[in-house]
């Protein structure tokens, strides 16, 4: 019993990055709310993947460098024929992060550079390559998604916030979540 409590606390704590590139052991939710909802639709910038019709979009805001971010985008690709994802990057340190952000979001295919970045960050191997040049408008944009996570109360990664589809109810998470469970806290199980 004690060995399987140790496992359970060790998995929790391996579960979302913090600002200080050290695992979080992550608490509840952070209260989600209609208003927090709406600041990251109208203020992050993202990429858009999955179900492009979709009325209700999940904005997952992520760090390039998170492991826990590659296992969220991991269980996400079985739902993107149901759910529009938005991902929008952020840079908790401003060397290899701002750079792989940028590289993200101007990529001509989204679903493919950040399955090649998030398989080779969970293999160790750092990552895809990093934009040669960052515009100062890009950068700008990533500083401000950094800002956005900050004003939310959330200092973790990867954090989403979308509608739950079949309660309509604002619902938020910090870390990785599997297929399943992501599944059910969209609502689409």
């Amino acid at each position: 019993m004690k060995t399987s409590f140790l496992t359970l606390v060790f998995a929790l704590a391996l579960s979302a990055c913090s600002k200080q590139d050290a695992p979080a052991v992550p608490t509840a939710p952070v209260a989600a709310s209609a208003s927090s909802y709406d600041n990251v639709a109208a203020n992050g910038k993202g990429f858009t993947v999955g179900a492009m019709m979709s009325a209700q979009p999940v904005y997952v805001i992520f760090e390039p460098q998170c492991p826990h971010c590659g296992h969220l985008w991991q269980a996400s690709l079985p739902l993107q024929n149901q759910v529009k994802f938005v991902w929008i990057p952020i840079a908790f340190s401003a060397g290899k992060s701002v750079a792989q952000a940028a590289a993200l979001l101007t990529a001509p295919n989204p679903v493919e550079a950040m399955s090649a970045h998030e398989q080779s960050v969970l293999a160790g191997q750092g990552g895809i390559a990093e934009a040669s040049s960052v515009s100062e408008e890009l950068a700008k944009s990533i500083k401000g998604n950094t800002q956005l996570l900050n004003s939310l109360g959330v200092d973790s990664v990867p954090y989403l916030i979308a509608k739950n589809r079949k309660t309509g109810e604002v619902v938020s998470n910090n870390g990785a979540l599997d297929t399943a469970a992501l599944a059910t806290l969209l609502g689409i199980n």
